[in-house]
């Protein structure tokens, strides 16, 4: 590679690179952090919300307990000995406990008067004495505080026992029931604070209750919300969530200890895993809200905006690489079209010998030779006219000239200067098949159409023609601006260039028409759009001329590239009905390149893929075969949706579609062929003097007419068709020497309307005529 466009290029990529490097680094840095801290302070919000559900509950039920316990009900009650005699005002104060169920859902409620000796429950009265958590209530009647939440554990009652303090018993296991419940102890009276209170109204609720409130899965990617009571104990989470989160909950209480604000969040590990767990110390009860987040889910977003990051610099890197190379090829080009030019001017010169010096130097050094050459050049350019037109036209074709000098040369070449509008015409020879030409005279048709060009159209309208690849481009100049009249002109010009064609050569040829354009530098644009319009023969055919601007906002165009996936879908249900693996596995790479193009149908890719899916499953269900046997259970449309790559999508049709639909096509084939046939031939025999035809076969056998007349040709070796004639002619012979039937007669039942085509069908079968083979019976039997 030339020295001075290494140094560009290095140069281009460079500038590029560097400043893309720094954004993405300062972009994934700043993203990443602020996720992070955003997802931090969402979970502490939902952790907070948490806490005041749950706070909210247990406030609501410490005033409808304050509330009772004031009332002149409870009041009257704790002045006397209550007895079971005492029916109505028990039965009062149940009540009341059982309203407390309008506040919150409880499990048990109690009002103990220690000073006489019994205790309500939401059931009966009994004596105190006799309720075995006695103990239990004793201890809350010497805990400081008047009002309070404890932690216990409880035995619930049976709700349908007579005793409602007796155990609940499993009718299977006949093992007590044990639940975690946490219990809100008011002493009566609230005031003054005293070790030896009158009376105690306890509330327990179900701790599941209070679980049910923490709502884990509120919090993304949360392991587990519990609570830590003054103590420091979980008392919401089972023996094995304690002792995993031992160490974590010791940290926490360390933490709420230590620190004066009572909430934040620390990073630990659990059961090998990094979680972040957030902490909320509440003012309320001394309890502590803890939610354990795994670092993994927190981090997960942070990866994805890594990833896409990465992605997105790289892309930017393959753009900057891309965009450097082609422009600083670009602007390296006049310096190499010069460098070229002055070693055409000295063929001694070796082009290596100018790459090992700067390209800059050595054309300083060839100008002097190029201003001695100059007059030699422009007598050989008088001589070379035609030629140097044709390749200025292809230099401007093909994009190797610059703005500057595509004027100059303009001028120079005597081309047309009084214009206001440029179009293209590109001509392709359509098909040489059925024509007196072979493919070998392609090259030299083509400078046939290029000569009848050039001597149709004057030479003030136009551009030498030229030849580009396998097309005929001709450049037209024209002198007016209105659209409708540029476009006829074109037409005009296009329809006279295909009619003199197939004239003088008998060719079918389409012309492609470009949009008008004003600048010469335009001209590859413009001879872009004239190849694009004649793409369209795909769809509309051969013999045609199309203007880009009828195709351009035309759905015709995309229906044409539909229409090609079409054609490759059919023959691809081709290859599968062939039962040929390999043909079918490259016409569906080829499928697969048109539908994932970056231009094409990426945001369509999977309705067509399952419209492709849809026509192969019909293969197995022509054949009464269950499409669950070939896809085997697995939701077919919803794995093809998962596939995410092109080598996956290839690799499960392959796998699952089409190999497992060959493989039974071909074990079908063998014993369906024989079956098939034999169904045909006996339709035949007991059909053979009506209307029986190959279409009416395969609407009895539920199969397609090509298909059986393929199955029946291969079975029998003969054709549906000759197989009747040559079994109706055996019938008629029978016919001939059994009955005493007239010929037209027997021609007429073996459904023939022309008596003329029967004689002759029987003559080609037997050699000889009807009338002549019965004439010969009657002499041989008289």
């Amino acid at each position: 590679m030339s020295k001075f466009l290494v140094r560009l290029l290095s140069f281009s990529l460079l500038l590029g690179a560097l400043p893309t490097v720094f954004i993405g680094l300062v972009s994934y840095y700043m993203a990443s952090q602020d996720m992070e801290k955003k997802v931090n302070e969402g979970n502490m919000q939902l952790l907070l919300q948490t806490q005041m559900r749950v706070e909210q509950m247990l406030k609501s039920l410490e005033m409808s307990a304050t509330q009772l316990a004031n009332s002149s009900l409870v009041q009257a009650a704790m002045n006397g000995s209550l007895t079971g005699e005492d029916f109505i005002q028990v039965r009062e104060l149940t009540t009341e406990l059982t309203n407390l169920q309008s506040t919150s859902v409880i499990k048990q409620a109690y009002l103990v008067n220690l000073e006489k000796d019994w205790a309500v429950n939401l059931g009966v009265m009994k004596k105190l004495s006799e309720y075995e958590n006695k103990s239990e209530f004793l201890n809350y009647a010497a805990y400081p505080a008047s009002m309070f939440w404890s932690t216990t554990k409880w035995t619930a009652p049976s709700r349908d026992s007579s005793d409602e303090d007796a155990p609940v018993h499993s009718p299977k296991s006949g093992q007590t029931k044990t639940l975690d419940t946490v219990s809100l102890v008011e002493k009566i009276p609230l005031l003054p604070r005293t070790n030896t209170p009158r009376g105690l109204l306890i509330i327990q609720i179900a701790a599941a209750d209070i679980r049910s409130i923490l709502t884990p899965n509120s919090i993304p990617g949360s392991n587990s919300n519990y609570i830590l009571d003054s103590t420091g104990q979980a008392f919401l989470s089972s023996s094995e969530q304690k002792t995993a989160y031992a160490d974590i909950n010791r940290t926490v209480l360390e933490q709420v200890g230590s620190l004066p604000q009572k909430q934040g969040f620390l990073n630990a590990k659990l059961n090998g895993k990094e979680v972040a767990v957030l902490y909320r110390a509440s003012g309320y009860n001394g309890w502590t809200y803890v939610s354990v987040v795994s670092i993994a889910e927190i981090t997960k977003d942070t990866k994805k905006i890594a990833i896409l990051t990465a992605a997105a610099c790289a892309f930017i890197l393959i753009i900057v690489l891309i965009i450097g190379y082609f422009g600083s090829r670009r602007m390296y080009s006049p310096i190499r079209n010069l460098l070229e030019l002055t070693q055409k001017i000295e063929p001694e010169y070796s082009p290596h010998e100018g790459i090992k010096r700067d390209e800059l130097e050595y054309i300083k050094e060839s100008i002097e030779t190029l201003a001695v050459s100059r007059s030699r050049l422009e007598q050989q350019m008088q001589g070379q006219s035609g030629h140097l037109k044709e390749f200025f036209v292809l230099k401007l074709f093909t994009d190797q000239i610059s703005e500057g000098d595509i004027v100059y040369r303009s001028e120079l070449y005597g081309f047309p200067t009084e214009w206001k509008r440029l179009g293209v015409l590109t001509l392709q020879i359509d098909n040489l098949q059925d024509t007196r030409y072979q493919e070998q005279d392609r090259e030299l048709l083509l400078f046939a159409v290029n000569n009848i060009v050039g001597e149709l159209l004057p030479a003030g309208t136009r551009f030498s023609p030229i030849l580009l690849g396998t097309s005929q481009v001709t450049l037209l100049a024209i002198a007016n601006e209105e659209p409708e009249q540029l476009k006829a002109y074109l037409y005009q010009c296009a329809e006279l260039i295909k009619s003199k064609v197939e004239q003088y050569l008998q060719l079918q040829v389409s012309i492609g028409i470009s949009r008008a354009f004003s600048q010469l530098s335009e001209t590859v644009k413009a001879y872009g759009e004239s190849m694009a319009a004649l793409k369209c023969r795909i769809s509309l055919g051969p013999d045609i001329i199309a203007h880009y601007e009828d195709i351009e906002n035309n759905e015709e165009v995309e229906s044409a590239v539909y229409a090609h996936l079409k054609l490759m879908e059919d023959q691809l249900i081709q290859a599968l009905q062939e039962v040929k693996l390999e043909k079918a596995v490259d016409i569906f790479n080829q499928y697969l390149s048109s539908v994932l193009n970056k231009d094409g149908f990426m945001n369509e890719h999977h309705i067509l893929l399952v419209q492709l899916m849809s026509r192969v499953l019909h293969i197995v269900q022509d054949q009464g075969v269950s499409v669950r046997k070939i896809l085997d259970g697995e939701s077919a449309v919803e794995r093809l949706l998962k596939l995410q790559t092109r080598e996956e999508i290839a690799l499960w049709f392959q796998s699952r579609l089409f190999a497992p639909i060959i493989k039974m096509l071909s074990e079908k084939a063998d014993t369906q062929y024989i079956n098939i046939a034999d169904r045909i031939v006996k339709m035949i025999h007991d059909l053979y003097d009506g209307e029986i035809s190959l279409e009416s076969c395969a609407a009895k056998l539920n199969f397609h007419p090509v298909y059986l007349s393929r199955v029946f040709k291969k079975e029998m070796g003969i054709s549906f068709s000759d197989y009747l004639s040559e079994y109706r002619m055996n019938m008629a012979k029978v016919m001939l020497e059994t009955t005493t039937m007239k010929i037209s007669e027997i021609g007429e039942k073996l459904q023939y309307k022309n008596i003329s085509a029967f004689i002759r069908t029987f003559r080609k079968t037997f050699g000889t005529t009807p009338g002549q083979y019965r004439e010969l019976l009657d002499k041989e039997h008289p």
